[in-house]
Parts: structure tokens; sequence; C-alpha cells
């Protein structure tokens, strides 16, 4: 047969009160998490390079900016001894949170190895990706070009599994800097080849990460390499014009 629900106002206005409260603490539980990630967000922004670097020979600058709030790319300019400025773009696998977290502890133990041993890249790079393998996910690793650039023009590198890095000529030539070695964090037992080039006057090298190529256009078509490329060559020429 059918039943009859009877509730009194009191414990109508129980219920409803009850209600009110759940959804106020599910209201403040939001905001907390979104000032949480605004927090990780500005902490993250100071991690990266505040200013550019003044080095003979060169204009440096830089720029990161996330899909998400907070993710695992990141770029970074390191001292290298008297002559040498270190060049560095990394992409951290995941996304968010976990990301953001694994690219600062990258950052920091680039650094201090970077600090310890200015002359060896290939020794920083396998103390960095051991100090990865050891204290990471299985799943963990990130890909990295790290270049060893010397006021004469020489450019030594080590690229680790990350998008080649392009040398725009003077003469709208381009040379790709492809992988000299897998990822960081993936394998206890890594090595690395190191390659150079030199950075001619008028030249233009440009690290990127993945977000910038695989961009894509309402047609579906990414940006890719080549339009990276020629974007920056014609930039490049632009300013020569009006120097």
């Amino acid at each position: 047969g059918n039943h009859l629900a009877l509730m009194s106002h009191d414990s109508w206005s129980r219920e409803l009160e009850a209600q009110r409260r759940q959804v106020a603490e599910r209201e403040e539980a939001e905001r907390q998490a979104l000032r949480e990630i605004q927090i990780a967000k500005e902490f993250q922004s100071h991690l990266l390079p505040q200013t550019a670097p003044s080095f003979a020979g060169i204009d440096c600058a830089g720029l990161c900016l996330q899909a998400r709030q907070v993710g695992g790319d990141y770029y970074d300019f390191l001292p290298l001894g008297a002559d040498g400025l270190g060049l560095v773009i990394g992409d951290i696998s995941g996304k968010g949170i976990a990301a953001a977290l694994l690219m600062a502890n990258l950052q920091a133990t680039l650094r201090s190895q970077s600090t310890a041993a200015p002359d060896d890249p290939k020794r920083v790079l396998s103390l960095v990706n051991a100090h990865l393998f050891a204290n990471t996910t299985a799943s963990a690793y990130a890909t990295l070009f790290f270049g060893k650039y010397r006021s004469d023009g020489r450019l030594r590198y080590v690229n680790c599994g990350h998008p080649p890095a392009l040398v725009v000529r003077a003469d709208s030539s381009v040379e790709e800097l492809s992988s000299t070695s897998t990822v960081l964090g993936l394998f206890g037992d890594w090595h690395c080849r190191m390659e150079a080039t030199t950075i001619r006057p008028g030249d233009t090298l440009i690290l990127y990460t993945d977000g910038v190529t695989e961009c894509l256009d309402a047609a579906g078509n990414e940006f890719g390499t080549e339009r990276l490329a020629a974007v920056v060559s014609r930039a490049a020429s632009d300013a020569g014009a009006q120097a």
C-alpha cells in the first residue's frame, strides 16, 4: 500500500540546516583547495629565474606559461665556472601538483650538483638521474636539455630525450640538437653523450617544450618545429632591421 511520511517542522528545519552545512563545508573546501593551488602557483613561479642573466656574447630570455595552474615544465640559467653559463629546459612526466613537486626536486638537485661540479655536465646529470631514479615512483621521469655555453660561442650539450633544440642561423638555416641520451629518472643504468656546436653572431638558440610545438590550430594541425623556427627567424630579422 501507499505510505505517507510526515515530518515535523523541527525535523524539516534540522534537515535543511544539515544540507546547508554540507553545502557550506563543500564550498569552503573548494575555496581552500583553490587557495592552496594559488599558493603553489606563486611558489613555482618564484622557482623560475626572475631575471635573465648577463653573459658575454648572448642575450638571454625565458618564459614559462603553464597550461594548468602548476605543472612540470621549467627552465633555468646556471652559473658554470668563470666562463660558462648553463642553459636548461625540462619537462616532467605527469600533470598538476605531482609534476610541480617533482620539478622543484629536480631543479634543486640540478642546481646543487652544478655548483659542486660546474665543469662536468655528464657527472652532474648522472647524479641527477640517480637521485630521481632512487627517490621517485617507477613511472616518473624527466626529459631535459642541458647546455653549457662559453663566451667564445661554444655550446656543449646533452639532450635527455627532450625535443630537439633549434639553432636558427643568421642565414635562416636551422640546426637541430637532438637526443644524446635517454630520459632522466627512468633507468638506474644511465649514460649520456655530449655533443657540441657553435653559436655565432646573429644565430638564435631555441629551447622549448612540446607544449609549444604540439599546440593545435582550429583545423587540428600542430604548430611544429618548422613554424617555431620560422617565427624566431622572422623576429630576429625584424629586430636586426630595427637596430
